[in-house]
């Protein structure tokens, strides 16, 4: 956006730390043709210097820009950088030099006559005698002519010169091509508890705040744009480049921490309000026929795909309100035996239920005052079998005289080994996993290693000391223990009492003041060392078809990085890692100029290896650096903590606050497989709905899904409502490179379904299916009808 109210069309990328493969489709359904960017082709160094090379993927710094989808965009490389044209002196002989050396650096690259010079970046006060500074270089040199102009000019004539041999660059932008040293790709790692936050808050709002807000939208109530519109300005407020990645100084990133708890408190009030609005509308009289104290809740599952899972509710079995007055005896007698769960079809459920006492709590009234009270609570675990996607399935805890159904099947056929229909694991005496899958018979091995290594680079990159062997918890014993033995879910606990270095050694110090650039470092790990428990929770559920495992260490030590390792004992070149609207096929192995031991990458949602008959993948959650080593065992290697003492970069910045210290937890999903298991993976990451209600009308089933899809080559991105039309657009992409079909059927009345773009504008009308291209982000509206149920 300019000074005035004309909106400059393109994407404009100029820091980023590499590039998405999808961004030429994005930028094309959104109108736009042009990108210009500061890295990702050409072998960039560190410090955003250019070096030569005879494997350019351009030879230009102009190139087609091409998604998996076969869009394309002109592509323009800052490859002088976005900042090549800073400071032009006014003074002759100074101005003579300058611009010998620049308009040589930039015709070096060009591919026509038309050379990009930027005045100005985000660390730059405005040059106030540029005019004049102009008008010297047009006199010292005549032949060329210096315009003050604007990127939409600039890019029209760059248009009408482009040369007929411009190289298609596919896909992401990730400068392997380099010696592995400047790809900034560490700060995947950096200040991991960001991530998280980041993880979390855009969870909350994009899977499960917009789609249960969209549900309630559907079913009457009114959709809370003003409250999306702060939440998400809030978060994106937290991911300028140097903010979400983690490589700022410590005051930066603790107000970001703020700001991400301010969006994500919003996102639950809209979740609470919206599925409150829902509950409302759910007929829940059919249970009534167990009297007037069955207790009815409801489940949502807004993951976009059918769920079966372990879930949890906290019931309130009655309520004392202190304006009416609480008797706390009262509530403490309350029985709680003589209770079955139950469906709307009669079946019964095994659970488990712990009591929790009594405990406070209040309601906030729109039109009153808060209401406190005390409440008789339980926690009531359960299996939740086929909720629909995008849908709700509404149970009911109530009482009956036959007897509750319970099953005293175990999943351990002994203490050390878990077994269900999909999966049977093994635990050794280091605490790693032996699991077999047992739809493809493939047994993975040694799953679930620590491995610790020293880190004497910075918030940037990642940079082990010369010569040193990483640790790992191979030859540690662990503590192993059973905490949950129970029909629907076995629970162990995994204890390693490790010792690890305390820190880099004093000489760090020095050669950070001085300094000494990362590669360079002399540093060790320092000789004494601090206790370093690390706890693991591994838990299967009954018809689980992935292991959740969440890790959690309080950490003291400083100066060093810690993962956890997978070796897959596949054999393939290559691997996907979920992306920006598509799982990214990336080779195992860099570019020959790769000089880096560490071959470190992005990831989203999930990595995986794969091959025709066995796959495991990695869920996570804002864990977004992984490597696939090379080892000869593909093993995974997903980074669980990065703790660093510096900014880096060109000064000496102090950040102790990246060390990282105190306690932390992590949250991984570990999935082995015949085929893929994206979306087990991106189930992951979204979490339950869980509503208790009460008895009443209403015009909403026990059980119902707002819109069904099917297309099995594609993932569910999003649904939501639109501002300005009130249409309701949900959102798929396509993972394969085949043609899908992909058949809609929304189960209330819409006025018309068309196709969309990422600006959410009405495209071509629609009937029941749509062919999705391969790799191509499709978006459908729903228009919206006075009356949407029938």
């Amino acid at each position: 956006m300019g000074w005035g109210s004309k909106v400059s069309m393109l994407g404009y990328f100029p820091d980023s730390f590499g590039n998405m493969g999808q961004a030429p489709q994005i930028l094309k359904q959104a109108g736009i043709d042009t990108a210009v960017f500061g890295r990702g082709v050409k072998p960039t160094g560190f410090n955003n210097m250019v070096s030569e090379s005879e494997d350019y993927e351009s030879p230009y710094s102009e190139m087609i820009w091409q998604s998996p989808d076969g869009s394309t965009v002109l592509g323009i490389l800052f490859a002088n950088w976005y900042s090549n044209g800073n400071e032009i002196p006014v003074l002759r002989e100074e101005a003579r030099e300058f611009w010998k050396q620049r308009i040589a650096n930039a015709e070096k690259y060009a591919a026509t006559p038309h050379l990009l010079m930027m005045n100005g970046c985000d660390h730059q006060p405005v040059q106030t005698d540029l005019s004049g500074a102009i008008t010297v270089a047009q006199e010292l040199f005549p032949d060329y002519e210096f315009i003050h102009s604007d990127f939409d000019q600039y890019i029209q004539q760059v248009k009408q010169s482009l040369p007929n041999d411009l190289k298609v660059i596919n896909g992401e932008l990730r400068s392997q091509h380099t010696d592995g040293w400047g790809t900034l790709v560490n700060t995947a790692s950096a200040r991991i508890y960001l991530k998280q936050l980041n993880q979390i808050g855009q969870t909350m709002l994009e899977k499960v705040a917009e789609p249960l807000a969209s549900f309630a939208y559907l079913a009457g109530e009114k959709y809370p744009h003003h409250l999306f519109s702060y939440a998400w300005k809030t978060l994106m407020q937290n991911h300028p480049h140097d903010s979400i990645c983690g490589c700022s100084v410590d005051e930066v990133h603790r107000e970001m921490v703020t700001r991400f708890e301010k969006s994500r408190h919003v996102a639950e009030m809209i979740i609470d309000d919206s599925m409150a609005a829902i509950t409302n509308q759910i007929n829940t009289n059919t249970y009534r026929k167990y009297g007037d104290d069955a207790i009815p809740f409801t489940v949502f599952n807004t993951s976009g795909w059918k769920r079966t899972g372990v879930v949890t509710i906290d019931l309130d079995l009655e309520r004392q309100y202190y304006s009416k007055g609480v008797n706390k005896a009262e509530l403490l007698n309350i029985p709680l035996d003589g209770r079955v769960l139950v469906d709307e079809t009669g079946n019964h459920y095994p659970f488990e239920l712990k009591d929790l006492s009594i405990q406070f709590g209040y309601d906030l009234p729109d039109d009153q005052f808060r209401q406190p009270y005390m409440a008789r609570k339980v926690r009531l675990t359960f299996e939740a079998i086929d909720i629909p996607g995008l849908g709700h399935k509404t149970y009911a805890f109530v009482k009956e005289s036959m007897s509750e159904t319970k099953s005293s099947h175990s999943l351990f056929n002994h203490d050390r080994e878990i077994e269900n229909d999909f999966l049977l694991i093994n635990v050794a005496d280091n605490g790693s996993l032996t699991v077999k899958d047992k739809k493809s018979g493939k047994v993975f091995k040694n799953l679930c290693i620590y491995e610790d290594s020293g880190d004497i680079g910075n918030e940037y990159m990642y940079r082990q000391p010369d010569g040193e062997n990483s640790l790992t918890t191979e030859n540690v014993l662990a503590d192993i223990r059973i905490i949950e033995d129970s029909p629907l879910q076995a629970v162990l606990e995994i204890v390693h009492q490790w010792e690890l270095p305390s820190g880099a050694s004093d000489e760090l110090d020095t050669e950070q003041s001085q300094l000494v650039w990362f590669t360079s470092r002399k540093s060790q790990r320092a000789a004494e060392t601090t206790p370093f428990t690390i706890k693991t929770i591994v838990k299967l559920e009954k018809h689980g078809k992935g292991i959740d495992v969440t890790t959690s260490f309080d950490n003291q030590v400083t100066d060093h990085r810690l993962r956890v390792l997978f070796p897959t004992e596949i054999e393939t070149s290559c691997h996907y890692a979920d992306s920006i609207f598509e799982a990214a096929k990336r080779d195992n192995l860099p570019s020959k100029e790769w000089k880096n031991p560490s071959n470190c990458q992005h990831q989203q949602a999930f990595v995986s290896v794969h091959n025709e008959q066995a796959g495991l993948t990695i869920a996570n959650k804002g864990l977004n650096e992984y490597e696939v080593i090379r080892d000869g065992k593909n093993t995974i290697a997903i980074t669980i903590l990065r703790a660093v003492r510096e900014l880096g970069d060109w000064g000496y910045f102090p950040t102790p606050e990246a060390q990282c210290l105190g306690e932390q937890t992590v949250h991984f999903k570990i999935i082995p497989h015949g085929d893929d298991a994206y979306t087990e993976a991106y189930q992951f990451q979204i979490p339950w709905g869980v509503k208790q209600t009460n008895l009443h009308d209403g015009k909403l089933p026990l059980t119902h899904t707002c819109v069904e899809w099917s297309g099995s080559k594609l993932a569910f991105s999003s649904m939501k409502t639109a501002e300005k039309t009130g249409d309701v657009m949900i959102r798929w992409y396509n993972l394969s490179n085949e043609h899908e079909d992909l058949r809609i059927l929304p189960h209330f009345t819409a006025a018309k379904k068309y196709k969309s773009n990422v600006l959410e504008q009405e495209g071509i009308n629609l009937e029941n299916s749509i062919s999705v291209n391969p790799y191509e982000i499709v978006t459908v509206g729903l228009k919206k009808k006075e009356n949407f149920f029938s």
